[in-house]
């Protein structure tokens, strides 16, 4: 595999339940390339657009081998004592031509690359992150309705990260992740935040910002694909 066929990606990161997902929907609407991604589900109907076999073969077994949740909810990554692969790009990427990569931008979204950013990083040092934020309270929320979200309904888990309850376990959790987007941030990693809860309001300028950013063309179908009653059922 000549890894010089690929552009170097774009990576989405951010808490799961932010819209990681509506984002890195956008993105591939204007153009980029993910491979086969993730359908939709009850949790996500407008889809995943996470690609199933990096999560499957690459990340989730990476976090298996360190003793870690796969699912990237507890326990989590010690960013300060990580193995970094050596062979990470190469399999990402043979991933990507084996899944129909011919040419321009390419994308990677998964909520729990922030958690242990320095291995995509290494991997990639000029990847362009989009980190997707939402409100603390109103990722919390979502987290307690969610099925798969569930290890911080375990009493021996809060009792391990000094909460009493799910809630403040799950706001536990965010803490974690805003970290690691500080440290994104402040090691020089090429960086555009997003919040879609503006987009939902009708203000899609950080978007345009970042698919202009990204090098990809705006496309119209962004305004049909982001549904408010989505965003308005999240936060019920």
């Amino acid at each position: 595999m000549n890894s010089e066929r690929l552009h170097d990606p774009i990576l989405i990161t951010g808490c799961a339940r932010s819209g990681t997902s509506l984002i890195a929907g956008s993105i591939s609407l204007c153009g980029a390339f993910g491979g086969i991604t993730r359908g939709p589900n009850s949790a996500n109907p407008k889809g995943m657009w996470e690609n199933a076999r990096i999560v499957n073969t690459i990340t989730k077994p990476y976090l298996r081998s360190l003793g870690l949740d796969p699912l990237g909810q507890y326990p989590l990554p010690d960013v300060e004592n990580l193995p970094i692969p050596t062979d990470w790009r190469r399999r990402v990427e043979q991933v990507m031509l084996e899944e129909g990569y011919i040419s321009g931008p390419w994308y990677y979204k998964g909520a729990k690359m922030c958690l242990f950013h320095p291995v995509w990083s290494y991997a990639f040092p000029r990847a362009k992150w989009v980190i997707v934020r939402r409100r603390s309270g109103d990722i919390a929320t979502s987290c307690e309705k969610t099925g798969f979200m569930s290890a911080f309904a375990r009493k021996e888990i809060q009792k391990a990260v000094g909460v009493n309850n799910e809630r403040d376990g799950w706001l536990w959790w965010v803490r974690q992740h805003e970290k690691r987007f500080v440290e994104m941030i402040t090691t020089g990693l090429q960086v555009k935040v997003i919040w879609p809860e503006k987009m939902v309001a009708g203000d899609y300028s950080e978007l345009m910002d970042a698919i202009s950013w990204l090098g990809l063309s705006w496309n119209p179908e962004i305004l049909n694909f982001v549904d408010p009653k989505l965003w308005r059922a999240r936060r019920k």
